[in-house]
């Protein structure tokens, strides 16, 4: 249906707003519609058959195609981070007033149901000259601004979007005010995720560290320069195989597996990261140790190769063996052959049959160790 035919909406004043205004006129995938009600009241919307859903500031949800129907509203900052605002929506707030709050001009855009567009602090100029500019000095009254920016240069930058002087100005002086620290994990992670589902992700992180947010936020990452510019370099370095998890999981392994035990295990319970995305980094570490050492000489054999097939779980998570040899062929594909020939040979020696020639208990484990070991000694021509 269309919405401007949409019985329910008869008589209301609405507006389609944001990321779907502003894609559409980049040519950018459309995902999402929202829309801005003017005028109305939540016993309204209610009255119309919407749904409420927002527990901060007055969210409907349409009954039959889910879009989401906000009241105009208005922002007054009263507390630290970006939950520390008093929301204010009533009929007397203008679309205008609505726009003012958002923080970037391309997003404080809105089109009527019949595609008029209503621009009123300059977004589609901003959209043209491929900047990304703030709508008012209030940017800096939220610190998640900072991030969301980074973000969504993240996702433009190939198209030749910049961050305006001004708007990086304001971006810096919101990490000297200290009000980064007051953004709870959670955001901070679901953001730093998004990033890295982006087509340039390793812009996110360049422009935190240029304002010095990386450092407040992702210390550990923030901490040597170098390697941050190879560990962002990786994250278009992906095995072929990753089916098991998304893309973003394999990025924050690849960003992180350079950094040491207590950092990574630091960083991942600041952020309150999935477990998934946890252990990935884990088994990416452990896989560049294990590729470092053989490069500087190390001789690989069964036991070193068991003790990798043991940390990384395999015996009882073998899916996780062939993206991981992948990860490895992108800097060593001798090292991934001899990797994947040494699993396949172990993986056939089977408790089952050792059963049957009579081990039990402690004496099953070390005998199915030794064999395996004995296996990838063979394969590897250490036998």
């Amino acid at each position: 249906m269309n919405i401007g035919e949409d019985p329910r909406l008869q008589g209301l004043e609405v507006y389609r707003v944001g990321g779907a205004v502003r894609d559409a006129r980049l040519g950018w995938p459309v995902k999402d519609t929202d829309w801005v009600v003017v005028g109305a009241t939540p016993d309204a919307m209610r009255r119309r058959g919407f749904k409420p859903v927002g527990r901060d500031f007055p969210v409907f949800l349409h009954p039959e195609n889910h879009e989401e129907f906000a009241l105009a509203r208005t922002e007054r900052k009263s507390g630290h981070g970006y939950t520390g605002f008093e929301v204010h929506a009533s009929p007397e707030v203008t679309l205008e007033d609505d726009l003012a709050r958002r923080d970037l001009t391309i997003n404080a855009m809105a089109e009527t149901p019949e595609g008029e567009l209503v621009d009123p602090y300059g977004g589609q100029a901003d959209l043209q000259a491929r900047l990304l500019r703030h709508v008012s000095p209030a940017f800096v009254e939220d610190p998640l601004r900072v991030l969301r920016t980074a973000r969504f240069l993240a996702r433009y930058a190939g198209l030749g979007f910049v961050v305006a002087d001004e708007t990086r100005t304001l971006m810096e002086r919101l990490v000297r005010s200290g009000e980064l620290s007051h953004l709870v994990a959670e955001r901070v992670w679901t953001e730093t995720e998004k990033a890295l589902g982006e087509p340039w992700p390793e812009v996110y992180f360049q422009t935190l560290a240029e304002c010095g947010a990386l450092a407040v936020l992702l210390p550990e990452l923030a901490a040597d320069g170098t390697a941050l510019d190879e560990a962002l370099g990786r994250l278009h370095q992906l095995p072929e195989d990753m089916d098991a998890e998304p893309v973003t999981c394999w990025r924050w392994a690849r960003l992180v597996e350079h950094l040491g035990e207590p950092p990574r295990q630091a960083l991942a319970e600041r952020l309150r990261l999935p477990k998934a995305h946890a252990a990935l980094a884990r088994q990416a570490a452990i896989t560049r140790r294990l590729r470092l050492d053989t490069a500087a000489g190390c001789p690989l054999d069964g036991q070193r190769v068991m003790g990798w097939l043991d940390a990384i779980d395999a015996w009882r998570r073998s899916e996780r063996v062939p993206p991981l040899v992948s990860l490895v062929s992108l800097d060593d594909a001798e090292l991934a052959h001899d990797l994947s020939l040494a699993w396949r040979l172990a993986a056939q020696i089977l408790p089952k049959a050792l059963l049957a020639e009579g081990y039990q208990g402690r004496a099953l484990g070390e005998e199915l160790a030794a064999r395996r070991r004995d296996a990838i000694d063979g394969a590897l021509g250490n036998g």
